[in-house]
């Protein structure tokens, strides 16, 4: 998916394809770039989260804009989202870390415990969004639940794309590892710069996506992954 994705992209942001032209239909893009449906369709969703293109019902997809401003995730800018975080999750995981319960630990435990061993996207995403939920929860403020629910499906989105395009997933389980661990020590200050660190590579890994270096060169034809 990656390698079409940046196939995709590459031909859009060299004016192969002009803002406004309609990209080749699924069946074309598949013969062309010799890939299954799923991951053409799974590429073409990550060109329409980078805001590159939009899918119209039954008349295709088509060409937005020529570069990448920032990702929306359902409802929410990546920009806005990363903004939030930063003045939520923070502070929630320094009271998780003074106020959470024998019961708070064992379910963050056995959250991270399958998510380590989990290779499914979309399963480990699930549980992503629940280890954020359960941090909020061990915060003992409602608030800050209300407020983490309320961005619950933008996070899983950008979690995601993420996993697809950013390779997250074992080093944001090392990550959420570093978390738990504050909370069992009951190590505010730990907590706060566990959680600070795992926004600052989330935001570093989108940076490198939405304008990674370019070392490649324009290829035709066959995608190789």
């Amino acid at each position: 998916m990656e390698a079409v994705f940046s196939h995709l992209r590459g031909a859009i942001e060299r004016g192969e394809y002009a803002v406004g032209d309609k990209l080749p239909s699924e069946a074309e893009l598949c013969r062309t770039l010799e890939v299954s449906r799923p991951v053409l369709r799974e590429a073409l969703r990550a060109l329409q989260t980078m805001g590159l293109t939009v899918s119209r019902t039954g008349k295709g997809t088509f060409v937005l804009a020529s570069t990448v401003e920032d990702p929306t995730f359902g409802d929410y800018a990546a920009s806005h989202l990363l903004e939030v975080r930063r003045h939520i999750e923070i502070p929630v995981a320094g009271y998780a870390a003074l106020r959470r319960t024998p019961e708070d630990l064992d379910h963050l435990a056995h959250l991270l415990d399958r998510m380590e061993r989990e290779t499914d996207t979309t399963a480990w995403v699930a549980m992503d969004s629940l280890f954020h939920l359960a941090l909020a929860e061990a915060a003992q403020n409602p608030v800050f639940r209300r407020i983490i629910e309320e961005i619950r499906d933008a996070l899983a989105r950008q979690s995601t794309f993420l996993n697809e395009l950013g390779g997250r997933r074992e080093q944001s389980n090392c990550e959420h590892r570093a978390i738990l661990e504050a909370l069992v020590d009951g190590s505010e200050q730990d907590a706060m710069e566990a959680m600070s660190h795992h926004l600052q590579v989330v935001e570093t890994t989108l940076t490198d996506i939405v304008r990674p270096k370019r070392t490649d060169t324009p290829t035709e034809g066959r995608v190789e992954a």
